[in-house]
């Protein structure tokens, strides 16, 4: 069994349980509301804003013995630049103010979430921060495009309140194998176990995020 193998392995009880959330469970099924999908979107800028500024932070941490992974980081830092910008526009197309979102700051769940990624780079093991891009990626593979349709379609919104959604879905599509060759090189097992706490952490932190999110009360579903 490969470590990405093993990766899986020892976190499907978390993925699992992060699928069965039922704001999630409302968005696949078209009852996502729009105040739950601006919020959605409020936060995802406040974690994705701080990608770029993590990657840096762990590639600074690599030890030696890992110095392979920094071009590896290099292309993930390249390729991720400017995601946030993605999700103003978004939340633009929807009536709000990018200027006001991001003096809002961010939900206590979110902020929690990119505290324990900061931590985990400069206190734990700096690897462990691939087990946060496992997560944010997996998930998105999973569900974004699928949500994206979804909710469009229930709330009858321009294509232009989806950049974030349909464009990190379809790349984070073609990060998957990559990734997965990436944890493959991994051969200690302390990295390995970093990677796999880390993981199945950043699931239940992730959680708390879409368990915070407002969801439609049974008469505006019946409406």
């Amino acid at each position: 069994m490969t470590f990405f193998e093993q990766l899986l392995d020892g976190t499907r009880q978390s993925r699992e349980s992060l699928v069965t959330i039922p704001i999630i469970q409302d968005c696949l099924q078209g009852k996502v509301t729009l105040p739950a999908y601006a919020a959605f979107l409020r936060e995802a800028y406040h974690h994705v804003s701080h990608t770029v500024p993590l990657m840096h932070a762990c590639r600074a941490r690599i030890p030696e013995r890992l110095a392979w992974m920094r071009p590896e980081i290099d292309e993930y830092i390249e390729e991720e630049t400017g995601h946030d910008a993605w999700i103003l526009n978004d939340l633009r197309a929807l009536g709000d103010d990018p200027d006001a979102v991001r003096r809002a700051g961010p939900g206590p769940q979110t902020e929690v979430m990119v505290a324990y990624a900061y931590d985990t780079i400069s206190r734990r093991n700096p690897v462990g921060f691939f087990g946060m891009v496992h997560v944010l990626e997996g998930t998105s593979v999973t569900l974004a495009l699928n949500a994206a349709d979804q909710i469009q379609r229930a709330l009858a919104l321009p294509a232009s309140a989806f950049s974030y959604l349909r464009s990190h879905g379809t790349l984070d599509q073609a990060h998957t194998a990559h990734f997965a060759e990436l944890m493959n090189r991994l051969d200690s097992a302390e990295d390995q176990s970093a990677v796999i706490h880390a993981a199945n952490m950043f699931y239940r932190l992730y959680g708390a995020i879409f368990r915070a999110l407002p969801r439609a009360q049974p008469q505006e579903e019946a409406a």
